[in-house]
This record gives C-alpha cells, sequence and structure tokens, in this order.
C-alpha cells in the first residue's frame, strides 16, 4: 500500500433547510481509487467544483468518506484515535497563508506544531533551522510576517507544516492567491522537498503550468477521475482537456497549434525550451 491510497471513495454534501430537513444532495467526489507512492510527486488538476479539493481534505482527515475508505500510511482516516497521527504524517498546506500563520516572528511560528507535538526545545530549533532553510526562508527567521510578501508567507507556511516531520504535504490551491512570481516561489518549494528531502508532494491546483515536474497527474471532473498519466501525456490530448474547460500551458498550445498546421512537432510538449529544441531540429 502507497501512502495515500483510496478506495472507493465517495462524499456527498447534503443542503438542509432551516428544519434540518433534506433540500438536496451533492455528491462531490465519486468513487475514487488513488495510489499513491511514498517520494511521488502527484498533481491534482480540476475546474472549480470538480471535488479536487474536496478529495484533498480527506487526505489530512478534515473530512471522512460518505462510502469508502482512505489510508494514510496504512492508517484508516475514519478511526477517530488515529486523526492526530494521520495530521502529523500528512501536513496540509491550505490557499490563504494568513490563516495558517499564527506567529507574531517567523521562526516562531515555524516551532508552533512541533511545539504542540511535544518535541524537547532544543529539536524544535533544530527542526524550525532546517525547515525554514528547506524553503529558503532562514535568512527571513526573525522577520514579521506581516511584513513578507504572499509567496514568503506561503513559503513559511510550508516550512511550518515540514517542521512537524510529514512524510507527505498536501498543497491545496497553495498559490490561487499568489502573483506570478509569488506561485514560481512555492512550486520551487515544493519541488525542492519533494527532490532533496524525499517527502511525498500532493500539489491541488488549477494552474496547468504548475504540473510540468510531476510524477503523475490526475485530473478531475464532476468528482470522478476524468484523465490520468504523466504530465507529457496530459498536454497531448488538449482537445480533451478543452472540453473538461481547462486551459492548457501558452507553449503547449502554440506547438499543438502548429502541429496542427503541418509542422513535424511532437505531442505534449511542455516548456519554452522543449519547443525551441524541437522546431531546431526539423529545420531545413
Amino acid at each position: 500500500m502507497g501512502i495515500v491510497k483510496t478506495e472507493d471513495l465517495v462524499y456527498e454534501y447534503i443542503r438542509r433547510d432551516e428544519e434540518g430537513n433534506v433540500e438536496g444532495i451533492t455528491r462531490a467526489v465519486d468513487e475514487v481509487n488513488l495510489d499513491i507512492r511514498q517520494g511521488e510527486f502527484i498533481a491534482i488538476l480540476g475546474h472549480n467544483g470538480s471535488g479536487k479539493s474536496t478529495l484533498a481534505k480527506h487526505i489530512n482527515a478534515i473530512l471522512n468518506p460518505t462510502e469508502g475508505t482512505v489510508w494514510v500510511d496504512g492508517m484508516d482516516t475514519g478511526e477517530a484515535d488515529k486523526v492526530w497521527e494521520i495530521r502529523q504524517t500528512a501536513g496540509m498546506v491550505f490557499q490563504n497563508p494568513d490563516n495558517q500563520i499564527i506567529g507574531q516572528v517567523v521562526e516562531e511560528d515555524v516551532g508552533f506544531g512541533p511545539e504542540n507535538m511535544g518535541i524537547p526545545t532544543k529539536e524544535i530549533w533544530e527542526r524550525v533551522e532546517e525547515s525554514l532553510k528547506a524553503v529558503g526562508m532562514y535568512e527571513y527567521r526573525r522577520h514579521s510576517p506581516n511584513k513578507l510578501s504572499g509567496g514568503q508567507k506561503q513559503r513559511v507556511s510550508i516550512a511550518g507544516v515540514l517542521a512537524m516531520h510529514p512524510k507527505c504535504i498536501v498543497l491545496d490551491e497553495p498559490t490561487a492567491m499568489l502573483d506570478p512570481s509569488g506561485r514560481r516561489e512555492v512550486i520551487r518549494a515544493a519541488r525542492a522537498l519533494n527532490d532533496v528531502e524525499e517527502v511525498t508532494i500532493i500539489l491541488i491546483t488549477h494552474y496547468m503550468e504548475e504540473i510540468i515536474y510531476a510524477n503523475r497527474v490526475f485530473v478531475m471532473d464532476n468528482g470522478k477521475i476524468a484523465m490520468e498519466g504523466t504530465p507529457r501525456e496530459i498536454f497531448s490530448q488538449v482537445e480533451k482537456l478543452k472540453e473538461l474547460r481547462l486551459n492548457v500551458p501558452q507553449v503547449t498550445l502554440l506547438a499543438y497549434e502548429l502541429k496542427k498546421r503541418g509542422i513535424g512537432l511532437p505531442d505534449g510538449i511542455l516548456t519554452t525550451e522543449e519547443l525551441a529544441e524541437a522546431l531546431e531540429r526539423i529545420r531545413p
């Protein structure tokens, strides 16, 4: 079993009127099966309302399945006595970093999680240092979080989760409120944690450019897994992505349009460098 596994996962939101009577039921996650291995970088894509964030909240036991099962490192998220351990194993970073930062000083905020875990003081400060260095924020350790940019705040949020030594970090649309520069900072930090620290990364996003470094991509639609594959396999299916109301990176779309016009380019070009190399190879 992988670090995260779901089996026939179903989650339904129940709407009630003022008297508490059921008005309707929305199935947000519909029989989803995932098996994520330790050390993978996974991206889960989907338009707004596709169910991707609802799925993410099951990995951290914020939500419990209506039907089916979720295991995190072999632990069933439906078992109440396992919730604390599950949340230490799979840390979560949300859209708005201001909702996760509570300390007046960066290093104090990062140390909050380990302190709650009862970690000895000396080890807390060791964890704070290593976590801030891992996300490139060590030089800001004595700054007030209020003086940081959005991207820097989100990296501090990631460091706070990392200091608890999770095996897995779930990033639930962590760049949705950031500008392009802040988005690049956060994704670079996530990649470094995966490459260097071998932390499993599960990235929930609707920004296509953020997934090109993932090992595997799952595309959700109406609560179901609509597509699965490597980034190249996913980006080779431009028309299907459009049907799912998703954009593709500009360079991928450009390569796709050039290929439609008879230029012999490969499918699923991911970067401008790849496009330049491909065009160079076919020059007369």
